[in-house]
């Protein structure tokens, strides 16, 4: 029976390969670590209203303990968290060798602890060291993260994202898409308000009426084309608004009405738990979009949950261009 989470266990962590009996005491220590890079093209290229991207560099590690378990984690540095590659993978290595490996993973978050202080300027390396460590202790108990963490919600909505494109080719993507079963649109927008405009208007007529839009502005619109935007959001049935204004600029929503501002997901203005106290004091947006690379990792996406969840303040998960290592 484990008698700790976090603790020395009798019998508990996973069972050491040829088992480790009832009374026996199981020591894990994490003894192998390794970091890569790797360039992966994307399936399509999109534009949005800061750059075209058509291939990501992505960061990996790998965590071994002396039982046999292993866990996986990735990081995407972009210029949203003030990231570049470079000094991404080299916090990133640091961290693994100086300071995961040789340590007994159990007592997560002082390990998480000692991280966040190395990496207070690379949360996407953070990120990945963090879930590789919730992966490592979720294979070595035999259970999945979801699990371990006490999941409550089974499935959520999947969209896809369609770029900054010319009308008909925004449509015909949307056309594929709904082909391929998909039931929600994010529509990316921000370089032209009246196209933005066109271009919704269209594919509104396009899709049923239980066909989900949402649209992200990635910080392109003033407050009044967002105000203009919020006032047309009936008519087109938007689900959401996301970063219509610049990370800095949220105290401008303020002045919307209420109904508005609830419409309002902040994105590039949330990146941490911290980050998430200053905007549940005076709630410009009413929904939050959590990404690991962001927040660091599981364990601030956690901390960004529990103050979502006290201020009332409905949650959205996306990622930036990643691995199925990070997303899933």
């Amino acid at each position: 029976m484990s008698q700790s989470a976090c603790g020395t266990t009798t019998g508990g962590w996973g069972g050491a390969p040829g088992g480790s009996g009832p009374g026996k005491i199981v020591l894990m220590i994490i003894t192998g670590v390794e970091t890569w890079t790797d360039q992966l093209p994307l399936t399509r290229p999109y534009v949005i209203a800061t750059r075209v991207v058509n291939t990501v560099d992505l960061h990996f590690v790998r965590l071994e303990n002396n039982l046999g378990f292993f866990g996986l984690g990735c990081a995407a540095p972009t210029a949203v968290t003030n990231e570049n590659a470079e000094a991404c993978l080299g916090a990133l290595d640091a961290c693994a060798h100086n300071i995961v490996k040789g340590s007994d993973p159990r007592p997560l978050r002082a390990l998480i602890r000692r991280l966040r202080k190395e990496c207070v300027h690379h949360p996407s390396a953070m990120a990945a060291l963090d879930m590789a460590l919730y992966d490592l202790l979720a294979r070595s108990v035999g259970i999945p993260v979801a699990a371990m963490l006490g999941q409550c919600v089974k499935a959520l909505p999947t969209s896809i994202t369609i770029g900054i494109l010319p009308l008909e080719e925004t449509l015909s993507e949307a056309r594929e898409y709904l082909g391929r079963g998909f039931r929600c649109l994010k529509v990316k927008l921000g370089l032209n308000y009246e196209e933005d405009l066109e271009r919704l208007r269209a594919l509104r007529e396009l899709c049923p009426a239980d066909i989900q839009i949402r649209v992200d502005a990635n910080q392109g619109y003033t407050i009044e084309q967002a105000r203009q935007l919020a006032h047309e959001s009936h008519a087109l049935n938007l689900e959401l608004i996301e970063q219509p204004l610049g990370r800095g600029k949220e105290g401008h929503l303020l002045g919307l009405s209420r109904a508005a501002q609830k419409l309002m997901a902040a994105d590039e203005s949330l990146h941490g738990p911290e980050d998430a106290l200053r905007l549940a004091a005076d709630m410009p947006f009413g929904i939050w979009n959590i990404k690991l690379m962001k927040c660091g990792g599981i364990t601030g996406a956690l901390g960004i949950s529990d103050i979502a969840q006290l201020a009332g303040i409905d949650l959205m998960w996306g990622c930036m261009d990643e691995s199925v290592i990070s997303i899933a």
